[in-house]
């Protein structure tokens, strides 16, 4: 078994204080005893204006966000889900959500580009979403075999478009990531639910790591950052403020579950 860490945190304008406060949480988690340490997305910056972060923007493999996170795995020599980072692109307006993924070595093991962009306005608050206008979607599902289980690379929104998360099982992966800042409205109406959705359809285990708190720009997250088994049941979760939710991911009893309860051999084109 392996016991893995989501991160929960309320990220401010200043890139150098977030990050004081996402190595004081590895820290802390890698203490405890993490392998595998999530950060949620947007985790070096929440600023007033979402251009904020394309301002910030580093070129992939360099800069010094990316270079942070690879000493703090090394440093503890522990897996880490660098949530998001802004990865410049070819429009100077516009940047990829990327979460990257370091090995305890500090070595690049994965990229995953966010490819559902929060283009929306809640009813219920007048709230308006534009990610698109800063953001460019990626294209590619990524899977990656660890020391602790194949991971499944996801970033908040997509947790909405379950054909993702499909075939992310079918390429192998036994954990979902989860990296989010969920708004509070969507995720008081929808985000423990989806969560334990995308488990339970795929007999996987979820770590999603959020953003719970009030930040500059006005919005408020919803926080609830969980791990969640394979059989859809909440194995921790820290509803507000900034903290650590850990738990052991056990893949013998989940491949027991998979053989006993094959629902996902079940399947059938349609």
């Amino acid at each position: 078994m392996a016991l893995i860490a989501a991160l929960q945190m309320a990220s401010g304008p200043q890139v150098q204080a977030n990050l004081m406060e996402a190595g004081r949480l590895i820290k802390e988690a890698a203490e405890r005893g993490a392998s595998l340490v999530v950060l949620p997305e947007t985790f070096a910056m929440m600023g007033a204006h979402e251009i904020d972060r394309v301002k910030i923007a580093e070129t992939f493999g360099e800069g010094p966000i990316q270079t942070f996170i690879s000493q703090q795995a090394k440093k503890y020599g522990v897996w880490i889900v660098a949530g998001t980072i802004p990865i410049r692109s070819a429009d100077p307006s516009r940047a990829y959500a990327t979460s990257i993924l370091y090995d305890a070595k500090g070595n690049i093991a994965a990229r995953y580009d966010k490819m559902h962009l929060f283009d929306v306005m809640l009813s219920e608050n007048q709230e308006v979403y534009t990610e698109s206008d800063t953001t460019i979607a990626g294209h590619t599902p990524v899977v990656i075999d660890t020391p602790f289980g194949k991971l499944g690379m996801s970033v908040c929104y997509d947790l909405r478009f379950p054909e993702l998360y499909r075939r992310l099982s079918e390429q192998g992966a036994q954990i979902l990531l989860v990296p989010s800042a969920f708004t509070e409205v969507t995720g008081r109406a929808h985000w423990e639910p989806l969560l334990r959705a995308r488990a339970i359809e795929n007999l996987c285990y979820v770590v999603a790591a959020a953003q719970g708190g009030y930040h500059v720009s006005g919005r408020t997250t919803y926080g609830h950052s969980m791990i969640v088994d394979h059989w859809g049941r909440v194995r921790e979760v820290l509803e507000k403020g900034t903290g650590v939710v850990m738990a052991d991911i056990d893949l013998d009893a989940q491949e027991q579950t998979r053989k006993t309860f094959p629902v996902l051999s079940h399947r059938r084109p349609i």
